[in-house]
């Protein structure tokens, strides 16, 4: 192995983070250059716009020497990148430095490294003679909850690829992970009845029902971790959930009308989160039916923001075997972190998530990845290529 990434695949890395797509921001010139690439090599891409035009997924199949555009793998990456707002770096957090032996800036561990290894491999995929195809899914919006991934998963679904496996490359040291929780974040609006603090009969206290919510929430959180079910392959065994932000009031002398709670809950392969939503939002309604008690205008709304589906793909499956014979660690483990894998998993579609970096790096100031394991992922994509050779 040697010691440093090729200059093609640091060239790729500084061009990626050069784009700062931060997740509120488009991610469209970067898409424009991956059209380009793959284009110039004749290979055909398809675009998933969001609704307004302004963000788009990739999807762009390499196909078998013998045109067959079926079956194969997917490379799957996100495209966007978290704020760098109000944290302080020792470098221009969209342009790679080296320090140490390790590349700093912005996406670097999550995830553009790994896109980085693919963009500087394209001409050797498209020229080797493959036995089956590759197809390249790059998404938009990973950060803010797998949004664009959702539409990216139907899209080839829909063409027919039927993809015998998929690798998501979000850093996990290049350790193959077959499974992680799913994420779920909900927006509990409580709309009460304002009125001056010395007549509380009159008001209805939007403060306190979110609080009996979150006492709810609290209660659940102890239930999943004295009674389970438990799965041991994560660092927590168990379904979680907590109250992660709350506002509300607008004086210490006014009975608040409005408060607005957001809470999170990630759950093991054995809990459904499905049935988990409805657990919570039966709660919102029966305190709504005791605010309206007290007065007919008190309302609650209950909104699911982001549903990240969890991902449980067996030992066996033929995509883990795969990874850890291109060079992936082999590891009992789950991660901690939800990805886009479990889309790619609820649509038949085995997969694991497997690239460099490290997620304790990942949203930090000073973001980085070692040089090493950039290293090690571009063994593992040449890898691919000769595995997948006619």
């Amino acid at each position: 192995m040697s010691h440093a990434p090729s200059e093609a695949t640091m060239a790729e890395i500084t061009k990626l983070i050069g784009f700062d797509t931060t997740s509120r921001d488009s991610n469209l010139p970067l898409i424009d250059y991956v059209v380009g690439r793959v284009e110039a090599l004749g290979i055909a891409s398809t675009l998933i716009h969001n609704a307004e035009g302004t963000k788009a997924n990739l999807l762009a199949t390499i196909p078998a020497a013998d045109g067959t555009r079926t079956g194969g793998i997917v490379l799957s990456g996100h495209t966007d990148v978290v704020p760098v707002d109000g944290q302080v770096w020792s470098s221009d957090p969209f342009i790679p430095e080296i320090r140490d032996g390790k590349l700093y800036a912005r996406g670097t561990s999550d995830m553009k490294s790994f896109i980085a290894v693919i963009m500087a491999k394209l001409e050797t995929i498209a020229e080797a003679k493959l036995g089956e195809p590759i197809h390249l899914a790059f998404s938009y919006d990973e950060e803010v909850g797998c949004i664009g991934a959702v539409d990216l998963v139907t899209a080839i679904t829909e063409a027919g690829l039927e993809p015998r496996g998929c690798i998501v490359g979000e850093p996990t040291s290049m350790r193959v992970v077959r499974g992680h929780k799913s994420v779920n974040v909900i927006r509990v609006d409580f709309h009460g009845v304002a009125a001056h603090s010395s007549l509380t009969t009159q008001g209805v206290n939007a403060i306190s029902a979110a609080a009996e919510f979150t006492a709810f929430v609290d209660s659940a959180a102890r239930g999943f971790t004295q009674d389970g079910p438990f799965d041991e392959a994560f660092i927590v065994p168990h379904t979680t959930t907590t109250v992660n932000k709350i506002e509300g009031g607008i004086a210490v002398n006014t009975i608040p009308a409005d408060c607005t709670l957001h809470f999170e809950f990630r759950s093991i392969a054995e809990d459904d989160p499905a049935a988990l939503i409805e657990r919570f939002r039966a709660e919102a309604q029966r305190i709504e039916s005791l605010m309206k008690q007290r007065n007919a205008d008190a309302q609650v709304t209950f909104e699911v923001l982001a549903k990240t589906p969890g991902l449980d793909t067996p030992e066996d499956a033929g995509i883990v075997a795969l990874a850890a014979e291109l060079g992936g660690t082999p590891s009992p483990d789950k991660a901690t972190y939800g990805t886009e894998a479990g889309l790619f998993f609820n649509a038949g579609i085995p997969t694991v998530v497997c690239g460099p970096g490290d997620i304790a790096q990942a949203h930090a100031p000073d973001e980085f990845i070692e040089l090493d394991q950039i290293v090690q992922c571009e063994d593992f994509i040449d890898n691919l290529i000769a595995a997948l050779r006619a």
